[in-house]
């Protein structure tokens, strides 16, 4: 099967949704699962992981809802507040909608850059593993650092980094990133979905080429058994149609082995997240 490990909903909103700019105003819109389901038809999909993209407990429910009511949604990867004294209970009531497979904060959005290994955040991502509960890590490079002490704390937590840890490639920026990115790799319970490229490069002059030595260093730190292939639609739609997105990625690994481009595809995905 192949499994997008990546991708979002929402009826937009211009208050909720205020972090889509002017750049980005061809995803002002809502995208439901009736707007995905012809793409994956059209691009030989067979599901998906929705992830949070508010950062309230409506929106995981939104997505459980949409997940409930549509079949080729496999997971959801929700929003709770994990710094809450009451996190578990929480916890535990979701854990009996059998769509939910994982959380995730917007670690990017937050102006401290040690926000994962602040105490109140660890002890709710302590919860997790009672409930074989995924995290989604959400950070830009300069987050990297705290990120390796993070992981390192939880050695038998499910992990995996977002959009390669979004490195600035429009920039140029690479060693400072893949020296970090390399680091965490050697974490075995850490995962990295192969995704959110196009967006961090030029938009318009994005080519293939510029990604290939972030692909090349995340292949060869995590190898094929801990990669995910993730669209991020709509947000990629911002730079590129869908089967440039995965082809991106398809293109990249027709050197490798089937099995190993399967596990990429899907496989990877569907173990991880318990699909």
């Amino acid at each position: 099967m192949t499994i997008d490990s990546h991708q979002h909903f929402w009826k937009y909103d211009p208050v909720k949704h205020a972090w889509i700019d002017d750049e980005m105003a061809v995803i002002r819109k809502d995208f439901l699962p009736s707007d995905l389901k012809k793409v994956y038809d059209e691009n030989a999909v067979d599901g998906c992981v929705a992830v949070q993209a508010d950062q309230t407990l409506a929106e995981t429910d939104f997505l459980l809802h949409l997940a409930e009511s549509n079949n080729f949604i496999k997971g959801v990867v929700g929003w709770v507040d994990l710094k809450d004294s009451e996190v578990d209970g929480i916890l535990e009531r979701y854990h009996s909608h059998k769509k939910i497979k994982g959380w995730r904060h917007i670690v990017q959005g937050e102006a401290d850059h040690n926000f994962l290994i602040r105490p109140d955040f660890l002890n709710g991502i302590s919860y997790l593993e009672k409930y074989d509960y995924a995290y989604d890590i959400l950070i830009f490079p300069h987050q990297l650092g705290a990120t390796l002490e993070f992981v390192k704390k939880f050695p038998n937590q499910k992990f995996v980094i977002d959009h390669m840890a979004k490195p600035y490639i429009k920039d140029g920026f690479f060693d400072g990133w893949a020296v970090l990115m390399k680091e965490i790799a050697k974490h075995e319970n850490v995962f990295c979905k192969m995704s959110g490229m196009i967006t961090e490069a030029d938009y318009k002059q994005w080519s293939a080429e510029q990604l290939h030595s972030y692909m090349l260093l995340v292949l060869e730190a995590f190898g094929p058994e801990r990669i995910m292939f993730g669209s991020d639609w709509p947000v990629s739609l911002v730079a590129g149609n869908y089967t440039q997105v995965k082809n991106v990625v398809t293109d990249f690994i027709t050197s490798l082995s089937t099995p190993e481009q399967n596990a990429i595809m899907g496989a990877n995905a569907i173990d991880f997240y318990n699909l």
